[in-house]
């Protein structure tokens, strides 16, 4: 081989050594008889000569050396099987005792890609087999810990995001070219994807860690769908607790999920500004000061408050979710229509209207122009927060119609607190 070639033949024998090491040694602490740190680390050695030889030999000798070490596994699992059988330490656990046969094929395979193909490819291969070994308990304890509820909220999210949303045609139709079939349907994954992720966060966490994680994650992936989840999970509770105790947590949820929504905006928007940053930056860090003052009180009384322990009950958005992905396709038109008859005369109301359904579009869109010049920065920061209000209002009317009174009252109440802010800014900030 020639010289050249040399520094990267030990880079894959030692990132080879190295995850085989890994693996091996997570093997090796649960005192598994079949392969431990030693055996692992020869298997993706052996893996990587095998895919080094593949130039000299050919492809066959990597499923040649692949069929060798099932077949020392065999072997090998044949005979720690009977003392492993009297409880000589064989991780029971393993269905049929091959969890770590498979591993170690994995490992051969892993060292046979090294030389052969993408070395991350490879890392992450071997880093997850290491990680899904050593958290073979927690996994354990999770299956048993799940419900049929639960099994039941998982397949209605894959049934949305990994059925249906995939087959779905990912181009314009109908008047104006602005109805995409798989953008439309992605509002219906996100809402009952926000709806699983709150059911989990409050498994996992109790209503009160779990409101905030789920307020953040709602903001990120989107604050309206998490109004429509936590509305129609207001309103569940309500049905088992009047009280009102049972509208805090998904009132909190939703406040926090608005005020991440609004930062996150703002973010992209000063990023795609450029020099203009600045100038745009002042009227939407006050807001953002705002928001994050009306998620503090509201999670504050939250906490010091009277919270009704509820156990997590199972999400079923599906319904509200498809209902609200029309009346998201029905905005997109009422844009589309506005944009051609009102143009530019019509920015704001064009701001308001995109502002009901999407606040990331109008608002990137208007920083790259304030950016090129062809928009004033006073005109730019003025279309980015009459979009985020005209949201806030949408959010707050959802609330109004799919939640109870209880939770209805308090998002309005923070909503609109937050809307006389931003209409004073629009009013006196120059």
């Amino acid at each position: 081989m020639p010289d050249a070639a040399e520094p990267s033949v030990m880079v894959d024998l030692l990132l080879a050594l190295g995850l085989g090491l890994l693996v091996g040694f997570q093997r090796q602490a649960v005192h598994e008889p079949v392969a431990g740190i030693r055996t692992f680390a020869l298997l993706s050695l052996f893996g990587c000569l095998c895919g080094l030889m593949v130039p000299a030999l050919g492809a066959w000798i990597v499923p040649a050396g692949l069929l060798a070490v099932a077949a020392l596994l065999v072997v090998a699992n044949a005979g720690s099987r009977a003392p492993a059988e009297q409880g000589a330490g064989r991780d029971r656990g393993d269905l049929g005792g091959l969890t770590t046969e498979v591993a170690a094929l994995l490992l051969f395979l892993v060292g046979a890609w090294l030389p052969l193909g993408s070395h991350a490819v490879a890392l992450v291969v071997a880093g997850a087999v290491a990680v899904l070994l050593w958290a073979k308990q927690r996994l354990h304890d999770l299956v048993a810990r799940t419900t049929a509820e639960d099994l039941g909220a998982l397949m209605q999210f894959v049934l949305v995001a990994l059925v249906i949303l995939p087959v779905l045609p990912d181009r314009p139709f109908g008047p104006y070219a602005v109805l995409n079939p798989r953008e439309i349907w992605l509002i219906v994954v996100l809402v009952v994807g926000v709806s699983l992720a709150g059911y989990v966060a409050q498994r996992v966490y109790g209503a009160r860690a779990g409101m905030v994680i789920t307020g953040i994650l709602g903001g990120v992936i989107s604050s309206t769908a998490t109004t429509v989840s936590m509305a129609r999970r207001a309103t569940e509770l309500a049905a088992r607790d009047d009280s009102g105790d049972s509208s805090v947590v998904p009132g909190v949820v939703t406040v926090i999920a608005s005020t991440v929504s609004f930062i996150r905006v703002s973010v992209l928007a000063l990023a795609l500004a450029g020099v203009q940053a600045r100038a745009l930056a002042g009227p939407l860090l006050v807001m953002s000061v705002v928001m994050i003052t009306l998620s503090v009180v509201r999670a504050r009384r939250a906490r010091v408050g009277r919270v009704t322990p509820t156990a997590p009950h199972r999400p079923r958005e599906l319904s509200t979710a498809i209902v609200f992905a029309a009346l998201y396709a029905l905005v997109i038109l009422a844009v589309a229509f506005a944009r051609e008859r009102l143009g530019q005369s019509g920015l704001y109301g064009v701001s308001v209207l995109a502002g009901l359904t999407d606040v990331d579009a109008i608002s990137l869109s208007t920083a790259r122009l304030v950016a090129q010049n062809d928009l004033p920065v006073a005109t730019g920061w003025r279309m980015i927060l009459v979009a985020c209000l005209s949201n806030l209002v949408f959010k707050g009317g959802v609330a109004l119609v799919l939640g109870p009174r209880p939770f209805a009252r308090a998002v309005a109440l923070s909503f609109a607190v937050a809307v006389l802010a931003g209409i004073g800014l629009l009013a006196f900030w120059h």
